[in-house]
């Protein structure tokens, strides 16, 4: 089955939340203290994974244009949105809590070259693999994520799955329009990316700024158009 990988990864996320959030009962002084930690985790595997791109140029015209899309279409504001109508529902107690779990989740498990690897192996061969693995990872890092950021670390399941399930499905026929070389890349180029937005993310957590990395996500879909303008006209 070739959406097999992807969707035990999202069963992962989903499992490790509901787990998270049995041990969601603990001390505040604790709970920031791992906060603090997760935060400095994200700017050191951002600035990793921030540096396997051989082309800057490409990733910071990516954040740029990718973030005025995102200002434009008011991304952030969207999800903050969606957010707060699930707090309403569930009946979450920090506004903006389940927003911003859903945020931070869904890039550090959508963003990397596991994901993409894992649902091309996924698509053309069957073999899930290296998505196995990452759903071991992503398992345990949703149970820390929750304990700290809440239940909007489930949510993320949705868009890791849909993310990694159409990447699979369309597997054969990116590997047909792609070459090899190309497809390099462009994973180097998207981790990089991701890795600015995850960094983002790990200065937000620790309070050091305030940066609407949701709005960044376009950039995502800039790269791999500006990686294909570049190698086929330049």
């Amino acid at each position: 089955m070739v959406l097999w990988g992807a969707l035990v990864n999202g069963l992962a996320i989903v499992a490790g939340s509901l787990a998270g959030r049995l041990l969601k009962r603990i001390p505040e002084g604790m709970k920031n203290t791992v906060m603090n930690g997760i935060g400095l985790t994200l700017i050191v595997l951002g600035v990793q994974m921030g540096l396997k791109s051989d082309s800057f140029v490409i990733v910071l015209l990516s954040l740029v244009i990718g973030a005025v899309i995102g200002e434009w279409i008011r991304l952030e504001d969207r999800f903050t949105a969606a957010g707060l109508w699930l707090e309403r529902r569930i009946g979450s107690g920090t506004p903006g809590a389940i927003s911003q779990g859903f945020i931070t989740a869904s890039l550090v498990f959508a963003v990397g070259a596991m994901a993409i690897l894992g649902s091309l192996d996924s698509g053309m061969k069957h073999n899930h693999d290296i998505l196995y693995a990452k759903s071991i990872m992503d398992g345990f890092i949703a149970i820390v994520l929750t304990t700290t950021l809440g239940i909007g670390v489930l949510f993320s399941a949705v868009p890791v799955l849909l993310y990694q399930g159409l990447i699979a499905l369309f597997a054969t026929q990116i590997t047909r329009l792609v070459s090899d070389e190309l497809m390099n890349v462009i994973i180097a180029d998207l981790t990089s990316a991701g890795g600015m937005m995850i960094l983002g993310i790990g200065l937000n957590l620790l309070g050091v700024t305030k940066i609407k990395v949701a709005n960044l996500l376009p950039g995502i879909i800039v790269v791999v158009a500006l990686v294909a303008i570049t190698e086929k006209w330049l």
